[in-house]
């Protein structure tokens, strides 16, 4: 087998085995700890942490790459989450907010330098002339591919608690990771991702208008996904319209899953509109426009009461097909726009916008959905995908094929 390919094959096996835990741990963690009593907000500051040391973790692992090596980062972000699972086995008594929030904070740090390590690795396997519609396609199938084993991590997570309770589930998911991970030390190449010449410290930020343009869209977009998904939505379902467990986190599960379809088959979908050309800037504004009034639509529709749960539900996954198409394009556009010698500092930079989007929308998820209600996340959404929107100007006249 070709090397590189047996590379990219371990890489995103391990991407797909870390996503499960992932997932399925965002969801123990909110329906236990809401089970405990913990109010809206108070379950939006357990991850407090985990959002930002994601950032700091985005903003030093790009570097860091750059000096020990792709594979190496990745596996420590592996090692780090069977940590992080075995410290929430500990009796109820040890679990103070402070001691969630550590655990979530290392969990924070596993889950960003495991997804920059893989996105990054993919440039590397690539060869340096000119091939954007093969390396779209290769993100495409890595990031649609995470997010739908982010959705069967969902239900991975409800179901897992109902089967296990909450130790006997964590239990489970550090196991199967720790088995990956010795699969990855054995099997993956060393210094992928390795420069020959040591990166300073001063690149962690990029000097590229583009990148730090499209890392700010990055921001707001993932702001506007997850002031309503991570902590009111589940929370709706579960108090307003008195879902089961298990039913929360199958919506959930079946609409990241859809959403991580969406995503893997982007290339396809776009190809006909762009001619066989990957995408470019303009894509970006003109799906971001397309996703900025579904949210408030959606509000409207709830206020009129207009066949309330077929309508959230239905308009949630429309949303989530237009999000997939707009991720899908960001995805691509931050690795296509690097050049080989610093694509992991400028997809840890990337991310690190990205990490910060899903701290503003985790925190204002809880605080909104607590004081104003869950109609008030999606106007707030539906703001967010606008300044995106508006944001996403500045990128228009950016074309792929100079930054080859």
């Amino acid at each position: 087998m070709d090397p590189g390919l047996r590379n990219y094959l371990i890489v995103t096996c391990g991407y797909w085995a870390f996503t499960l835990t992932d997932g399925a741990l965002r969801m123990l963690v909110v329906l236990y700890f809401h089970l405990l009593g913990y109010s809206p907000l108070e379950v939006a500051t357990l991850f407090l942490f985990y959002e930002f040391f994601g950032i700091v973790t985005n903003l030093v692992g790009g570097w860091l790459a750059t000096r020990i090596g792709l594979n190496m980062t990745m596996q420590i972000g592996m090692a780090l989450q069977v940590f992080a699972l075995v410290m929430l086995m500990v009796p109820d008594s040890w679990l103070s907010i402070v001691y969630i929030m550590l655990a979530q904070a290392l969990s924070g740090i596993a889950k960003d330098l495991n997804k920059m390590s893989a996105k990054a690795s993919i440039k590397t396997l690539l060869p340096e002339q000119n091939n954007n519609p093969t390396l779209f396609k290769w993100i495409a199938i890595l990031t649609g591919s995470k997010n739908a084993l982010k959705g069967i991590g969902f239900f991975l997570g409800g179901l897992l608690l109902q089967l296990f309770e909450f130790r006997g589930a964590l239990a489970v998911l550090a196991i199967m990771l720790f088995v990956v991970l010795l699969f990855s030390i054995t099997l993956l190449s060393t210094g992928l991702g390795k420069l020959k010449t040591k990166a300073k410290f001063t690149k962690i930020l990029s000097n590229s208008a583009e990148i730090n343009y499209l890392s700010a869209a990055r921001f707001f977009l993932f702001g506007s996904r997850d002031i309503w998904f991570v902590i009111a939505l589940p929370l709706f379902l579960y108090t307003t319209l008195e879902w089961q467990f298990s039913e929360v986190s199958a919506y959930l599960a079946i609409w990241i899953i859809g959403y991580g379809v969406i995503q893997a088959f982007a290339p396809r979908l776009l190809r006909k509109t762009h001619h066989g050309i990957a995408p470019d800037g303009r894509t970006a504004l003109h799906w971001a426009l397309m996703l900025a009034p579904l949210p408030a639509v959606i509000a409207i529709a709830l206020q009129l009461n207009a066949f309330t749960e077929f309508t959230l539900l239905i308009g949630l996954i429309i949303f989530g097909a237009v999000f997939a198409v707009n991720s899908a394009v960001h995805s691509f556009l931050i690795v296509a726009w690097s050049k080989h010698d610093s694509v992991s500092l400028n997809v840890g930079f990337y991310y690190m916008a990205n990490a910060a989007g899903r701290l503003m929308g985790t925190v204002l998820s809880g605080w909104i959905y607590q004081d104003y209600g869950f109609i008030a996340c999606l106007y707030c959404a539906s703001g967010l995908v606008l300044v995106t929107s508006i944001i996403s100007t500045q990128l228009s006249n950016a074309k792929t094929d100079r930054h080859n």
